[in-house]
């Protein structure tokens, strides 16, 4: 079943605050296995802080490697391309638990304003 991916539409004025480093994301703790998209490409995840209209939202982001800035640290501001959300639910050890998968094509840092 394919899963539904809803572009999320953002305003001007919405900023981004990276809040950790990027980190691989590991599709399989046991083995140590990276996940990839469908490219082949490596995926990592971080978590960023969305802050819009006077409220911040803290996200965790999935961005291919070659999405990933180079010299990205927390606290920095950074633009989000290609911004989807996927809905996700599962069923573990009978309990039912759900959440959106925020996906973005890359991140871009955010020049200083002169």
């Amino acid at each position: 079943m394919a899963m539904t991916r809803i572009r999320v539409g953002l305003l001007p004025s919405t900023q981004f605050i990276a809040g950790t480093r990027p980190m691989p994301k590991v599709k399989d703790p046991e083995t140590g296995v990276v996940a990839t998209d469908r490219d082949g490409e490596s995926l990592y995840t971080l978590t960023v802080f969305l802050m819009e209209e006077g409220r911040a939202e803290q996200m965790k982001l999935t961005v291919p490697e070659s999405g990933v800035p180079d010299g990205l640290q927390p606290g920095m501001p950074v633009q989000v391309a290609e911004l989807f959300a996927t809905p996700w639910a599962r069923i573990f050890n009978g309990q039912l638990s759900e959440g959106v998968a925020y996906r973005a094509a890359k991140l871009e840092l955010v020049g200083e304003a002169k």
